[in-house]
């Protein structure tokens, strides 16, 4: 679990394996449920490139929240949107969201209070009825290919971003789009 301050937030990041999803409404209600001073995000871990990837879809989320140049009226679809590189929600949906079959599954919390954020993991946790789990937020080779199909990066672009490793370069250039989509809205 990683755990860290962000413009004053706090802020979670959780994986989860293996998870068994019995009523993915029961799971969609208790994320729309107002809760205050909290918002909570779930992804398909198999197209999450890591902490960084998330780190900063939240960073451009609440810059756009602060900046009233928000897509969204929600901090929790607006990090959804920047971690996609998407201005249509229905498409960040299908290249990020969480399905029935979902087994791997990323969460992301922000809060105000610190005892707010590890309450709501723990409420999530207990839905996703998984194993807590870090090591399913790295990219791995088969992650690389599934990240690259639904994010829908060609080769040329991750050869040209490359300075470190292809995992670290497929990273960036998501880091990137996230950050373009900012400088579009």
């Amino acid at each position: 679990m990683r755990k860290l301050t962000i413009n004053g937030k706090y802020l979670i990041l959780e994986g989860f394996k293996n998870v068994k999803i019995k009523n993915l409404q029961t799971i969609f209600s208790f994320l729309k449920t107002p809760k205050k001073d909290c918002c909570i995000q779930l992804f398909n871990a198999e197209v999450i490139a890591g902490f960084d990837h998330l780190y900063f879809a939240c960073l451009n989320a609440l810059k756009a929240f602060e900046q009233g140049k928000n897509i969204s009226k929600d901090l929790a679809v607006e990090t959804l949107l920047y971690a996609s590189g998407q201005h249509q929600i229905n498409k960040a949906i299908q290249m990020l969201g969480v399905t029935q079959e979902t087994k791997d599954i990323a969460v992301l919390i922000v809060s105000e209070k610190p005892e707010t954020s590890l309450e709501a993991l723990e409420k999530t946790a207990h839905l996703l009825r998984g194993e807590q789990c870090d090591r399913i937020l790295c990219v791995t080779k088969k992650k690389m290919q599934n990240i690259k199909s639904t994010l829908n990066i060609k080769e040329t672009e991750l050869r040209a971003a490359m300075r470190d490793s292809e995992e670290q370069a497929l990273t960036n250039l998501l880091i990137e789009r996230a950050a373009l989509l900012a400088a579009q809205t």
